[in-house]
């Protein structure tokens, strides 16, 4: 252990520094954070569903739990079960595998049901498609409401969806949102 400290006390503590947010961003960000206090005025559950993606899309949908984005304090969470969700989030192609299992958690998710594909291949198949693995995007098993694309899409990105889709259930259904 004296050794790790001493290593420490040599080398000091290495970290990256923080993301450079430009003014605009940041203001953005803290309009959307108000826009869905507003709109929500309580806690929105997310249950979040990697359906056969490359892990992309879920790295930056974890970055909406850091410091800068803060999901967490506007009451939005992501939970375990389907049974507990206001909203599912989708990424990546389904593949043949999970087209069951998606429905399964469609079908348990409480009513109203919103649901956000999130990358390009949860919108239209992206560089998978549809072929012998793959049954293309998400909307072909279950309905979507909203469509972020991105390869991945960046956070802000993923919170404007979130919101998107949160307005309109709030609002009148009309057809769906890219």
């Amino acid at each position: 252990m004296w050794k790790i400290v001493k290593q420490i006390a040599k080398n000091g503590i290495r970290s990256e520094p923080a993301p450079a947010f430009s003014d605009g961003i940041r203001a953005e960000v803290g309009r959307i954070q108000n826009d869905v206090l507003a709109i929500l005025g309580q806690a929105l559950t997310i249950r979040m569903v990697d359906a056969g993606s490359c892990n992309g899309c879920e790295l930056e949908i974890s970055a909406l739990g850091n410091p800068y984005y803060n999901i967490e304090g506007l009451g939005i969470k992501f939970v375990a079960s389907p049974r507990h969700a206001d909203m599912l989030l989708v990424t990546g192609p389904v593949s043949r595998n999970m087209a069951t299992a998606l429905r399964r958690t469609f079908e348990a998710i409480p009513e109203p049901k919103l649901v956000v594909a999130v990358g390009d291949c949860g919108c239209d198949g992206g560089i998978f498609g549809e072929n012998y693995a793959s049954c293309g995007p998400v909307s072909s098993v279950i309905p979507v409401d909203v469509w972020v694309p991105g390869c991945p899409p960046a956070p802000i990105e993923i919170l404007r969806g979130i919101l998107t889709a949160v307005r309109r259930c709030r609002s009148v259904p009309s057809d769906p949102v890219y």
